[in-house]
Formats: C-alpha cells, sequence, structure tokens
C-alpha cells in the first residue's frame, strides 16, 4: 500500500537526519495519513478512502463531490 494521500497527492518526501557533528544520514519525511470513512449523498453509500489530515479539512469545505477522490 502506497503512502499517497488520495486527495492532494501528497507523498513522502526525503531529507537528512543531521547530528550534532552535522554528520547527514537520508530520512523519509511521511504525510500524516488516515483511513476515513465519507457519506456520499449522490452514490447514498459510505467511501473508504486514505486521505492527510489537509485532505480531510478540504473535503469538509468543499464536500466529496467536489474534491478529486
Amino acid at each position: 500500500m502506497s503512502r499517497v494521500c488520495q486527495v492532494t497527492g501528497k507523498r513522502p518526501v526525503t531529507g537528512n537526519n543531521v547530528s550534532h557533528s552535522k554528520r547527514r544520514t537520508k530520512r523519509r519525511f511521511l504525510p500524516n495519513l488516515h483511513w476515513h470513512r465519507f457519506w456520499v449523498e449522490g452514490e447514498n453509500r459510505y467511501i473508504r478512502i486514505r486521505v492527510s489530515s489537509k485532505g480531510i479539512r478540504i473535503i469538509d469545505k468543499k464536500g466529496i463531490e467536489n474534491s478529486s477522490y
């Protein structure tokens, strides 16, 4: 299962851990993803999508039909 938000398209990005001695090692920054159920009025059923916290806020503001999932 890939770690991609189905609304915003956010995915992991890479960066560095930097120690006190400035030695750098690779690391990943993962998006804040959740499985969430949304009621779709047009289909009269729930859908379950993997969405980031920002994606949940977008759906709350615009509605599930207007956001691209």
